[in-house]
């Protein structure tokens, strides 16, 4: 399966796609252009932020919580009014979120890394009811955060390490034991990027220079891939009214001048229809 072109507008680095349950609208992130784009039907639209910006969660209607590379804070859609809910390695300037998503509990699960990708120089961190909290240190580049639907297990990965790793989760969130390997791809040279579940607990992971959205079931055993036109596909995400399309973002990072121009698909947002299904994206309880 191919996916198909879901809009045009050529991204940096696109990443964060979050489809909205109660607003039944897609949004994602450009994140070195510093940008949060959507579809309002067949028009577009975007925000503009000062600073670097990469992954949502959504808290009602109108409003989201935003990671950028200095804070989470809430954003009304429809004002465009920005309140802090608290710095996110604000004293850290060689730093900027990356990864992020909101857990079965309402927490939002976000990571950090060097804007030069400097070896451990980020983390992965656990926004719940006001207070951040460090779950992970020393990662490079964040990225497959994702939950079980039950909320038992989470999902994430250092990229360069090739690996996606598996965490047992409490009853509120919280990670317990240690986390293991859920799935290998060094020995294909692959490099996972954001990952989403689905309702069965297969799950789809975007994988970096591959131009593909491959599924693993719960085991971590491949199961089949979704072409993606980009060749950094960056991350996926459910959504749709059946939540049944797959959507990913790509990124034109690190590709010349010359492919961009030959292949100006490089950056742009696409879509599939399958025949799984996603579940809505959690709430996030501030």
């Amino acid at each position: 399966m191919i996916a198909t072109l879901y809009d045009d507008r050529q991204c940096a680095l696109g990443e964060g796609p979050l489809w909205h349950p109660d607003r039944r609208q897609f949004f994602w992130f450009d994140i070195l252009s510093n940008r949060l784009l959507s579809r309002d039907g067949d028009r577009p639209r975007h925000w503009q932020f000062a600073e670097n910006v990469s992954a949502a969660g959504w808290i009602d209607h109108d409003h989201l919580l935003i990671a950028s590379e200095t804070q989470l804070f809430r954003f009304n859609l429809e004002t465009g009014i920005s309140q802090t809910l608290c710095p996110l390695e604000a004293d850290m300037p060689h730093t900027r979120s990356n990864d992020g998503r909101a857990d079965p509990s309402g927490g939002f699960w976000i990571g950090t890394m060097g804007k030069s990708a400097e070896p451990q120089a980020g983390a992965i961190y656990r926004y719940f009811k006001g207070e951040l909290h460090l779950l992970f240190p020393d990662i490079t580049i964040p990225n497959s955060i994702c939950f079980a639907p039950d909320g038992r297990r989470a999902y994430f990965a250092d990229s360069i390490r090739g690996q996606i790793m598996t965490q047992d989760l409490d009853a509120g969130g919280w990670p317990e034991n240690a986390p293991r390997v859920f799935a290998d791809l060094r020995a294909e040279g692959l490099t996972p990027d954001g990952s989403v579940t689905a309702v069965d607990g297969t799950l789809w992971n975007a994988q970096w220079g591959a131009g593909r959205v491959a599924a693993y079931d719960p085991d971590g055993t491949f199961l089949r891939a979704v072409a993606i036109p980009g060749k950094h596909s960056s991350c996926p995400a459910f959504g749709g009214p059946d939540l049944r399309t797959l959507f990913c973002t790509t990124a034109q990072q690190g590709i010349s001048a010359a492919t961009l121009a030959a292949h100006p698909e490089n950056g742009m947002t696409f879509a599939a229809d399958l025949d799984v299904t996603g579940w809505p994206e959690p709430q996030v309880i501030l």
